[in-house]
């Protein structure tokens, strides 16, 4: 009798676990798909049904690319702000040139960010990282009233202690300095407990962003990061771009080792877009102090002999859709000659595929520049399943040579209009990560970011379908087993 018992009691259990199985797949079925892609819920899915328990963890922990309520109300508020307080639309100079189709995308800008299209701009830029720095000390050492800091990584080494010098300066001399640096972005390096120290002996105020401390309880979706780079100075100049303030193997042994280096490109703008750049600072400083900044600055200077046209767009997890990927999309989609993507991370949702094919497949000439080697090894594989496809619409693929990592960040439309910024072109800028961008229209500009395409090219290798399909069976599968990972990273 007891082993009959026993027997029972193994078949409940067993029957009980198998009904509890199919209840958490079915309740999946419901659940993961909900306002989410089909290329990302179906990467959850896979998880869940593979690897049930830790899918399901993982889901709990991840499967949310909302801010906490709070931050999104803050976000709301600084749009509002930002409408009423905007400068610089007259100095848009819409001459012949002025290409037609632009001004609806301005206006979705607009509508998706709150930012306006400023003219009376102008504009240097540095694709040199030691360059970038030089300058950005330079424009700091000269500030009067008050400095803002904000990047993805702000680490304190040999090469970068000259930046910290300046602030520590120009603090001692009365200046106010704020500075904010992401969590987890300078958590992982050698160099963040020093410049954490550095930062507060200097008597700067600092704040971290998007802080995981549960127990002071601030805690969101641990990969839902700032990945802005930005400085503003005295409310004149601001510097924008895909640098973060690091040594160029980024502090890891084994980088130095392998020779490794990042690249980047840098802008630095005076004219009315400055305050929108400011804006995105004061929106983040908000978001983490509660305190909103009131405009300290001596107002912008109003730069009408600037040539270029500027529109600030900010991008991240605290507005309802996804503002970059709807804006590159629009400017592929409305090109008439020529495409320029330059991207160190281009893993696409299907929307972008379609439209980067469609445009070189209706004849229009579309190139992008990766990197020859990968620094992350998921995003790098499934990065690379893309090339085929890409390659048979007629895109040319360019591949920085190794031991470089070309970490910049732009694209150019046509000879009309530039973006450059800190977005990747990944699900990771488009969905989770918060991100700057600056839409520019400009010839001068242009030429000026055409002369750095160049440069890309003129030591890039042309990537060809032939040799891409001799690749090995093994390499093609884990290409494509990390392409079923892409809607999660």
């Amino acid at each position: 009798m007891d082993e009959q018992l026993i027997a029972w009691l193994s078949l409940a259990t067993l029957v009980g676990l198998l009904l509890i199985d199919l209840g958490v797949r079915i309740t999946a079925l419901i659940v993961v798909p909900r306002n989410r892609r089909p290329q990302t819920a179906t990467a959850w899915l896979l998880a869940i049904f593979f690897i049930p328990y830790f899918g399901i963890l993982f889901f709990l922990m991840f499967g949310s690319a909302r801010l906490p309520k709070g931050r999104r109300r803050k976000q709301r508020e600084i749009n509002e702000y930002i409408l009423e307080t905007t400068e610089g639309i007259d100095l848009v100079r819409k001459d012949p040139s002025w290409p037609e189709w632009l001004e609806p995308l301005v206006e979705l800008n607009r509508t998706l960010g709150s930012m306006p299209l400023v003219g009376g701009n102008t504009a240097r830029m540095w694709s040199d990282n030691q360059e970038s720095l030089d300058a950005m000390v330079d424009e700091i050492r000269q500030a009067k009233r008050v400095v803002h800091v904000e990047f993805y990584i702000l680490s304190l080494d040999e090469t970068t202690r000259p930046f910290f010098e300046a602030l520590a300066e120009v603090r001692a001399r009365g200046v106010k300095v704020r500075v904010l640096l992401d969590h987890l972005g300078n958590f992982q390096y050698p160099g963040y407990r020093r410049t954490k120290k550095f930062l507060t002996e200097a008597g700067i105020e600092w704040h971290l962003m998007l802080p995981l401390q549960p127990f002071k309880r601030k805690f969101q979706r641990p990969d839902l990061r700032n990945h802005r780079k930005l400085v503003v100075i005295d409310g004149e100049i601001a510097f924008t771009g895909s640098l973060n303030v690091i040594e160029t193997p980024y502090q890891r042994k084994k980088n130095h080792k392998r020779g490794l280096h990042w690249k980047d490109y840098w802008a630095r703008f005076e004219g009315p877009v400055v305050a929108g750049i400011d804006a995105v600072f004061v929106t983040d400083w908000y978001s983490e102090t509660d305190e909103l900044l009131v405009r300290e600055s001596a107002p912008v200077r109003t730069m009408g002999d600037g040539d270029i046209d500027c529109q600030v767009v900010p991008s991240g997890p605290g507005f309802s859709v996804e503002n970059n990927l709807r804006l590159f999309n629009s400017l592929v989609y409305n090109a008439q000659r020529r495409i320029v993507l330059v991207s160190p991370y281009f893993v696409p949702d299907d929307s972008m595929l379609y439209a980067v094919t469609t445009a070189a497949q209706s004849g229009l000439h579309v190139e992008l520049f990766v990197s020859e080697i990968g620094d992350q090894f998921m995003v790098y594989h499934a990065q690379r399943s893309y090339y085929e496809a890409l390659l048979k619409a007629g895109v040319k693929i360019y591949l920085f040579p190794a031991p470089t990592i070309l970490h910049a960040k732009h694209m150019t439309f046509d000879d009309e209009v530039a973006i450059i910024g800190s977005s990747n072109m990944d699900m990771r800028s488009f969905t989770l990560d918060l991100e700057i961008s600056v839409m520019v229209h400009g010839g001068s500009f242009l030429a000026g970011l055409r002369e750095v395409e160049d440069s890309y090219r003129a030591v890039s290798r042309e990537l060809t379908l032939e040799e891409w399909q001799r690749r090995s069976f093994g390499t093609q599968t884990l290409d494509n087993l990390m392409r079923l990972t892409a809607g999660l990273q």
